[in-house]
């Protein structure tokens, strides 16, 4: 089938198209859209050579699915234009993400709520799909009443010119500045742009859409997020309380057996999640997990994954691959 990458040439598009040619992905005609500069370069995938389209082009080929990773403003304008001619897109932006009626996806907790109708479905940010992939699994067996969660992000989160600037700080250079102050040896406690609350977009995102996911506004969970020096992946520290008491052995069980996710968790061999490690990897690793003893029926823990994969490209790919499994995309729709 035909498969449109929009912001091919971006951080999270190169990702996208590695995940494809990875997992091999049924592509009959691959079309890459980045911006009008971009229109006729190329780039390489699975060996052979693909012109980059402009975004006109790209919906006239009538795609069966778009993956989009070209932020809000631009999805906004084009993704209900592919709509229209019958590709389903897969937006990684958070323009649909709130929107009632727009499905938010993790394909290992929620996909089944995907209709062929849906024709556009939202990407999860980075950072709550971490999180919910671990919190689903233990909401289902003892009812989450509330979660802190304070997260340490990768410069990658923020795009190339937040690694550039991390890069130039090490080199000694004089890089441009994306973040507000300097990044290296520096931890900003300011993820996106902060709201009239004083919490930050990317605070409010981890709230919104975990209840979303979830499909449970009954949760109450606290932010704080944070941008630190690294760029293997996102870390959280994870604070449940439940319902119902846990047994910690049951718990440990419980994530040891739920798909897609990793316990690193032996304290005596120095082992637990990092983002060194995660980088590169598809799955969510979670360790350091241990009892709160300040709060009845609550557990603390770790959380780490790479936020260019399982955090936004493996991510939307899995949802592309649902969607085929389920015959929820019919092939050639230009018939």
């Amino acid at each position: 089938m035909k498969v449109a990458v929009i912001g091919a040439t971006g951080m999270v598009g190169k990702v996208m198209l590695e995940v494809l040619a990875e997992r091999n992905f049924p592509i009959s005609e691959l079309i890459p859209v980045a911006s009008e500069k971009s229109v006729g370069k190329t780039i390489l995938f699975k060996g052979n050579e693909y012109k980059i389209q402009s975004m006109q082009d790209a919906i006239s080929s009538r795609p069966e699915i778009a993956l989009f990773s070209a932020g809000g403003d631009t999805s906004k304008q084009w993704a209900p234009e592919f709509a229209k001619v019958g590709t389903t897109v897969i937006d990684n932006s958070s323009a649909w993400r709130m929107e009632p009626n727009i499905p938010l996806i993790v394909p290992e907790i929620n996909a089944n709520i995907l209709k062929d109708s849906d024709k556009i479905i939202a990407n999860p940010n980075c950072s709550t799909i971490q999180l919910v992939m671990v919190l689903h699994p233990l909401h289902q067996k003892y009812d989450i009443k509330r979660v802190v969660v304070s997260t340490y992000q990768s410069v990658t989160g923020t795009g190339k010119e937040a690694v550039d600037q991390l890069n130039g700080e090490i080199e000694g250079t004089q890089p441009k500045m994306k973040y507000p102050y300097p990044i290296f040896k520096n931890a900003l406690p300011h993820c996106d742009v902060f709201e009239e609350s004083g919490y930050t977009k990317e605070e409010l995102k981890l709230t919104r859409e975990t209840q979303k996911i979830l499909d449970d506004r009954s949760i109450a969970l606290t932010a704080t997020a944070v941008r630190v020096p690294v760029q293997g992946g996102h870390s959280e520290s994870v604070n449940i309380e439940f319902h119902q008491a846990y047994d910690e052995s049951e718990l440990r069980k419980v994530l040891h057996e739920t798909h897609g996710v990793t316990l690193q968790d032996n304290p005596d061999t120095n082992t637990y999640p990092m983002p060194l490690f995660a980088e590169g990897k598809d799955e969510v690793f979670v360790g350091r997990i241990r009892r709160d003893f300040s709060q009845a029926n609550s557990v603390n823990m770790w959380i780490v994954a790479d936020n260019l994969r399982k955090g936004a490209a493996t991510n939307a790919v899995q949802i592309a691959e649902y969607l085929v499994t389920q015959n929820l995309i019919k092939s050639s729709i230009t018939a």
